[in-house]
């Protein structure tokens, strides 16, 4: 299906969307006063090695250290002989200690392979991978891989010949999707290209003192371009003059054959709201989501963990209540897939689907959510569909989630979703009178709260307050403070 993708760009904001059949699928966006670590390369120090946790934070430079596992520092294996009285000597690998590899005050060659996701630091690696227009090369790494979607086996075949041919000694490389078709000249391209970067990178580090950035990825519009421009993307639209002719120069430099893909917005209405992006992100980031058969799903978030109901809402149906249960829940699976990739969630994801009792009903609603799944590039784990209608499955987290990035916790709520009564807070003033009055018990006493609790103290509790003066013997003064929250009040006595 066509790709269209859109460009919003402001000089505090760049914003890009990716639209697929005339749907957004994808929303990626980059900030002027945030800086983005993913791709970055660093000469870091180690701070902290932990071995408890098999782990160690290194300081690359930013607010917060990042976090480098075991798992992601080269050679943390080493081959040692083992010998036996009855057959000749072998070798086999043992696992390092990360105290064996690290100290503190290491110098370390590093990479962002995760950027910060809430509190937690970016997640780093020692395997570094640097992406070209056709290939990815990893310079430690003896790999020669082809992407899973070129399917043909012969231009497998020939593309993995050209690269083995080509590259340098030392190096592995991926060779991705838009290599497809792709001429030997390209590819070694692209190889001088990512060698000589890596050697550039390699020189930095030698001249350096740590912490120090001595590689940063394109920006926004241009990692799209780079990662993204194939023969399944129709045009790339932006709405700004000075950066569509920068674009427009890059992609004629690089990639004349798509240069006729690249148009100028000049519609007086925003972009965003032309192609109906505005409204699909508001979707996005609320609670309940509209099927279109009149059903809902309710999408709660934690830090770790996802939890996803369906609901037949308004839908009642006009066949038997089974099929009406069936229906709801497919075209759930369909919104569901497609909510978790527009919002980024990853982590734990638990789905309620509405109970069904035909264990063949289920299965359609597993194999569903399974089709679609396929097409969603985070990996994903998923488990069959219980008696209960639950479905638990589990989706890589690679960047913060929309909900997380665009929005903050609700200073009344802070985040949990509701608040205290009116009615709540009004008992626990009059139980903080009944305290205070113990203590003191003389004068008056002034209560400032918050304008929907004094309405609700005159309208619903003017006789409670009234017994309440008699039984502690002082007069009772009510005052209003906008200042206040919601659950706040105080209590003064003169």
């Amino acid at each position: 299906m066509a790709k269209d993708i859109i460009v919003n760009y402001s000089p505090h904001e760049t914003r890009v969307a990716v639209m697929e059949g005339g749907m957004l699928c994808e929303l990626f966006h980059e900030r002027e006063r945030e800086q983005r670590l993913v791709g970055n390369i660093y000469k870091g120090k180690v701070l902290k090695v932990l071995p408890g946790m098999e782990s160690a934070f290194v300081d690359i430079g930013v607010e917060r250290a990042a976090f480098l596992y075991i798992d992601d520092i080269l050679n943390h294996r080493e081959l040692v002989d083992e010998d036996d009285e009855d057959r000749p000597s072998k070798k086999k690998q043992k696992e390092q200690n990360i105290e064996q590899i690290l100290k503190e005050g290491q110098d370390v060659l590093v990479q962002v392979s995760k950027g910060p996701i809430g509190t937690k630091g970016a997640r780093i690696t020692n395997h570094i991978s640097l992406p070209g227009r056709n290939l990815v090369y990893m310079p430690a790494s003896t790999t020669l891989g082809v992407s899973r979607q070129i399917s043909e086996e012969k231009e497998r075949t020939r593309l993995k010949n050209l690269v083995n041919e080509l590259r340098p000694e030392q190096g592995g490389f991926i060779i991705r999707t838009v290599a497809e078709g792709r001429s030997e000249e390209d590819l070694h391209s692209d190889i001088n290209y990512l060698a000589s970067l890596w050697e550039d990178i390699r020189k930095r580090y030698r001249e350096t003192e740590a912490p120090a950035l001595l590689h940063t990825d394109l920006n926004v519009i241009f990692r799209t371009i780079r990662d993204m421009f194939s023969t399944d993307v129709r045009r790339l639209v932006l709405d700004h003059s000075t950066r569509y002719q920068e674009v427009r120069q890059f992609v004629r430099t690089y990639l004349p054959r798509y240069a006729s893909m690249i148009e100028l917005f000049d519609r007086e209405l925003p972009i965003f709201d032309y192609y109906g992006i505005e409204a699909e992100i508001d979707r996005a980031l609320s609670q309940k989501v509209w099927l279109r058969s009149g059903g809902y799903l309710i999408i709660d978030q934690t830090e770790a963990l996802t939890a996803i109901d369906v609901n037949t809402g308004r839908f009642v149906g006009k066949e038997s209540h089974e099929k009406t249960i069936l229906r709801t829940n497919l075209e759930a699976a369909e919104e569901i897939v497609y909510q978790l990739q527009l919002r980024n969630i990853g982590g734990i994801i638990i789905i309620d689907f509405i109970d069904m009792e035909s264990s063949q009903h289920r299965q359609m609603v597993y194999q569903t959510l399974k089709d679609h799944l396929r097409n969603d590039k985070a990996r994903s784990k998923i488990l069959q569909i219980s008696e209960m209608g639950l479905v638990e499955m589990t989706r890589k987290r690679d960047r913060e989630n929309l909900s997380r990035y665009l929005c903050d916790p609700c200073p009344y709520c802070d985040g949990t979703g509701q608040i205290k009564s009116s009615q709540t807070v009004c008992y626990e003033i009059f139980r903080e009178i009944q305290r205070s009055c113990q203590v003191n018990g003389k004068g008056s006493i002034s209560i400032y709260v918050h304008p929907d609790v004094l309405s609700y103290l005159q309208a619903e509790e003017q006789e409670a307050l009234q017994e309440l003066e008699q039984e502690i013997g002082q007069p009772i003064v009510l005052k209003v403070s906008e200042a206040l929250h919601h659950e706040q009040f105080e209590v003064y006595e003169y």
